[in-house]
């Protein structure tokens, strides 16, 4: 068993592929490779017949340098680590965290693998493959890769899913789960529950069922809840996730109505209880009163008496005598 650790502190588990297996697969691999070369070079002697042997044997060499090395470079590049020989074994390549190879991760495979494979006939890589603890050879030691198994015995090429939950349980666990306090479990044993749940189809049943007794196991004795009895230790740990999930999420909803309004949010919601009953009104009590008697109005409230005075007589217009002699002389 490898223990891998993902850049998120989660030990993956992963079963190392052995060394029968690794040889297998290579054989394999190695068998696909000089088929094709054979017969490219056989197609080529036939259509270039006339070239002279300095260019034969160049066109032999790139044509080895071809199928030994780049075509196996690409094929693990473009398939995540996964060969022919290795697919029909189940076995894949990976990083020592645990994620997919890349090129150079390939490149580098194949380039020590064309020297400890074929030239050295396998003889290194027999030796470092027996004496390393996960059955590395060279190619990977200074790839940093490993290989390891996709299918277990019984497994069926992927992880069995968790076992269903009885309702009952998920309801006797609910008032639990309310009244956890979350408070003391630290936030690498979340990130390391998260990564776990994640991966959950594609880690081994038994080694998910391992290592998520081992988390659910510290995560209640720092809730001081026991697990449920019949629980399936994941089904535990995602429940209890789920949980802080719905806390961090009631908080955030607290915090933004708490900050006040924002342009383009609705109003809050008025607060929940009961309104207050309105204060009874007592009905006005008749009035009996005597109404006043009308006063007269004081003299300088009376108004004026009309005036009937008699109006002056029009006035004749005045007429000048005219001074000196004008030459007009008026009508006897």
């Amino acid at each position: 068993m490898s223990d891998l650790v993902t850049g998120e502190a989660v030990v993956l588990g992963l079963q190392t592929a052995k060394l029968p297996s690794r040889a297998l697969a290579i054989v394999i691999d190695l068998l696909v490779e000089f088929a094709a070369l054979l017969v490219f070079t056989m197609l080529l002697s036939l259509a270039l017949i006339g070239l002279d042997g300095a260019a034969l044997a160049a066109t032999m060499i790139g044509l080895t340098v071809f199928f030994l090395v780049a075509v196996p470079v690409m094929v693990e590049t473009f398939s995540r680590g996964r060969s022919l020989g290795k697919a029909a074994l189940g076995l894949r390549v990976v990083r020592t965290d645990g994620g997919p190879v890349r090129f150079r991760h390939s490149l580098v495979r194949g380039l020590v693998g064309f020297f400890e494979l074929i030239v050295l006939s396998a003889a290194p890589a027999v030796i470092t493959s027996a004496l390393h603890s996960e059955g590395k050879r060279l190619g990977d030691i200074f790839a940093g890769t490993v290989v390891v198994r996709e299918r277990t015995p019984g497994s069926g090429g992927s992880a069995a899913p968790l076992p269903p939950v009885h309702p009952h349980l998920l309801q006797t666990m609910g008032p639990e789960l309310v009244a956890m306090d979350l408070s003391a479990v630290p936030e690498p044993l979340w990130l390391a529950i998260r990564q776990l749940l994640s991966r959950v189809g594609q880690l081994d049943p038994a080694v998910m069922h391992r290592m998520s007794a081992r988390l659910a196991e510290d995560l209640s004795a720092r809730t001081g809840h026991p697990i449920p009895l019949g629980l399936h230790p994941a089904a535990y740990l995602g429940a209890v996730l789920t949980e802080r999930q719905r806390r961090e999420w009631t908080r955030a909803q607290e915090q933004l109505w708490a900050a006040g309004p924002i342009p383009g949010r609705a109003p809050a919601p008025p607060a929940a209880g009961p309104l207050p009953a309105p204060a009874p009104v007592a009905p006005a009590a008749p009035s009996f009163e005597k109404p006043a008697a009308p006063t007269a109005p004081s003299p300088a409230q009376q108004p004026a008496a009309p005036s009937f005075e008699k109006p002056a007589p029009p006035t004749a217009p005045a007429f000048e005598k005219p001074t000196g002699d004008t030459g007009f002389a008026p009508p006897a």
